[in-house]
């Protein structure tokens, strides 16, 4: 084996295990927004939340989306060369 096939196998092994926790962590985040859910009404969230904070949140679930967007488009045209 070649050092950029050892290099390959080692980046996609990276890959894998950094995915799984991605996975993990996400549905941690998914959890915590379950929990607001449930337990607040939006206009309650809306009025007495820290605008801030909002703001932050409501950006990283833009990054996310679209991110997974773009994953979900390559998975799709992936499928359709299949």
């Amino acid at each position: 084996m070649s050092n950029d096939d050892v290099k390959k196998t080692a980046d996609v092994a990276r890959l894998i295990a950094d995915l799984r926790n991605a996975k993990v962590e996400l549905l941690s985040a998914e959890c915590a927004v379950d929990r607001l859910r449930i337990q607040y009404p939006i206009p309650y969230i809306v009025s007495f939340g820290e605008r801030r904070t909002l703001e932050r949140a409501l950006a990283s679930a833009r990054a996310l989306s679209s991110f997974f967007g773009k994953i979900e488009s390559q998975l799709k045209l992936q499928e359709r060369k299949e």
